[in-house]
């Protein structure tokens, strides 16, 4: 992100106005798992799909910021894992001048649902390639899951703490 960029009209963008731009979406990480092959039992026609989302921002200095979207999803069949793929789909997103709070939103709703269709890629091809029918992941609200993350965190700071007990 340049200090003056051009605007389509060719006059430069007031370098103190709020700018946010994904700069990079690649995967971190990832791991595929099939133990018995893309053999299933042939009485679990429905495997049970458990799938398991998280999100966590690092600093990569600058106006840099990492957004990881973790994503574990394992089938089992007959009480036996089919497949499982845990993968960390990740992108690095440029944000200067946002408010804090506006920034917090960006990167804990738009980052993660920006990221999502590329897990939901990755997930679909390594089941394929394993000789499974693809899976897609299902749409995610992240803005509701995102409030409710932070309704609990209000509530945990209202609580009292216990005092602490000294030790003698």
């Amino acid at each position: 992100m340049a200090d003056e960029a051009p605007a389509a009209n060719g006059q430069a963008v007031d370098p103190n106005a709020p700018q946010f731009a994904p700069q990079a979406v690649y995967v971190k990480d990832v791991s595929y798992e099939a133990p018995g092959g893309p053999r299933i039992a042939p009485d679990a026609a429905n495997p049970t799909i458990n799938l398991n989302l998280n999100t966590s921002v690092t600093d990569l200095g600058g106006d840099l910021k990492e957004v990881v979207l973790t994503v574990r999803v394992e089938a089992q069949a007959a009480e036996k894992t089919a497949w499982l793929i845990e993968l960390q789909q990740a992108g690095a997103f440029g944000i200067r001048n946002v408010p804090a709070a506006d920034a917090q939103r960006l990167l804990g709703i738009f980052c993660p649902t920006y990221l999502l269709p590329y897990a939901r890629q990755v997930v679909s091809d390594l089941l394929s390639k394993g000789g499974f029918p693809p899976f897609l992941l299902p749409p995610v609200n992240f803005e509701a899951l995102f409030n409710q993350a932070a309704e609990r965190a209000q509530q945990q700071q209202q609580q009292p703490q216990a005092p602490a007990t000294p030790v003698n």
